[in-house]
């Protein structure tokens, strides 16, 4: 049964995504009425340890949307792959509550025309469009059959976000409820939803690590930075037109990739990555980078003391992504590194470390490299002691903040950044 869908479906490998065929023609149909635009993002990493495995299993992923529109397509990713991976099939549907579906709203998704698709190793599949009206602020529920055994090397770890892999075998893509499913909290290939939304919509990236991928905010609710932004940008009827796109990934930096300790799990370093994770996802008009902790922190904790690196290298990293993204007309926000000091991790906080974090924020600040600057430093630190976050802020661990502190970071983006057209 599964070597004749291999064989119907095997359609041009070498098309890592699928811009031609009915997507096309559908996207010619509605020229000039609306434009394509990510509504969620998450950016493909490795697992922390052996991948996960799937076997002729459903899995079905909840993301919540940051823009509205009336058709929706997917993106899933084989980045770190090393063997091609068999999409058996694939749906979308408004999620009604835990792994259930709204009943009416499930749509079968299609890859150049087909129910099913080989993405090659390394390789990205976007789906056809779906019609479908999509509210933003809500859940969309993505679940994917995997027909082979497959190994999930490509993931993004940190969800926060309880999804469901279905109790029994075969596909379950378009039931309605998955009685008896376990849950996972990490997404597997699945790294964006893209909507088409009205011609002057657009979108923000926010490109990070940790922090802005929500470490220690509580899981299913939303609270990372990038959400909340989201939320305050849908409360402004001028703004509405703008989704958010949450492109942290833990352990992140700017000059390295992920440690030799732990495979893909940072994945590969942000300079490599800007391309696939900003410059490539639909619509995008604006992106803010806060990278920089963990390129001072992880020398001698979680990466070699060789990879150290001084503050005017971090600068020269973060003068590229302003380059990059202004040759595609993109707008740049940089954003100031929060504090550390007393951090739980061992090895990660001394006080040159700090005196480093001071200068690549004095820089951030005063060099006039950005289209504006975001002062997360100032936002959450406490003022009877700058190099360490306020109690109020911190989640726990010094270094990363709380419900309360990813809340301050996204009051502290002036909303008049956003509103130039």
């Amino acid at each position: 049964m599964f070597k004749s869908i291999k064989n119907r479906t095997l359609v041009c490998a070498w098309i890592a995504v699928a811009f031609l065929g009915p997507a096309g023609v559908q996207a010619d149909d509605h020229a000039g009425r609306s434009r394509w635009v990510g509504t969620w993002a998450t950016g493909p990493a490795g697992p922390a340890g052996p991948a996960p495995q799937f076997s002729d299993q459903t899995v079905r992923y909840i993301v919540h949307t940051s823009i509205g529109g009336d058709r929706v397509r997917v993106r899933i990713s084989n980045t770190f792959g090393t063997n091609p991976i068999m999409i058996g099939a694939a749906h979308v549907a408004r999620r009604d509550s835990g792994a259930s579906i709204v009943p009416g709203t499930d749509r079968a998704l299609t890859f150049s025309g087909n129910p099913s698709f080989t993405i090659p190793a390394g390789g990205l599949v976007l789906s056809d469009p779906a019609t479908l009206e999509v509210s933003a602020l809500s859940d969309l529920a993505v679940s994917i059959y995997l027909p082979d055994s497959t190994a999930a090397d490509t993931m993004h770890l940190l969800a926060l976000q309880t999804n469901y892999v279905a109790a029994g075998r075969g596909d379950s893509t378009g039931a309605v409820s998955l009685p008896g499913a376990t849950t996972t909290t990490a997404w597997h290939f699945l790294t964006g939803v893209d909507i088409a939304s009205g011609p002057e919509s657009g979108a923000v990236v926010a490109f990070g690590d940790s922090i802005t991928d929500g470490a220690n905010s509580t899981p299913d609710t939303n609270r990372r930075w990038p959400d909340v932004l989201a939320r305050r940008l849908q409360a402004r009827r001028e703004l509405s037109r703008l989704g958010v796109l949450n492109q942290g990934i833990i352990g992140n930096r700017i000059l390295h990739p992920t440690g030799p300790a732990f495979g893909n799990l940072f994945a590969p370093a942000g300079l490599a990555r800007f391309d696939r994770d900003v410059l490539a996802q639909a619509g995008v008009r604006y992106v803010i980078v806060l990278l920089g902790i963990n390129d001072i922190g992880h020398p001698g904790s979680a990466a070699p003391e060789t990879d150290e690196v001084s503050a005017e290298e971090i600068e020269a990293g973060l003068r590229q992504f302003v380059v990059r993204a202004h040759e595609k007309g993109i707008k740049v926000f940089g954003a100031t590194l929060t504090p550390f000091e007393g951090t739980t991790i061992a090895g990660f906080y001394s006080p040159q470390k700090e005196v480093k974090r001071q200068a690549v924020n004095h820089w951030i600040r005063a060099a006039n490299a950005y289209d504006g600057i975001i002062d997360f430093d100032a936002a959450v630190r406490d003022p009877t002691h700058p190099a360490r976050m306020l109690p109020a802020y911190d989640g726990g661990d010094h270094l990363h903040p709380s419900d309360a502190g990813q809340q301050a970071m996204a009051n502290a983006i002036p909303l008049d950044f956003f509103d130039d057209d």
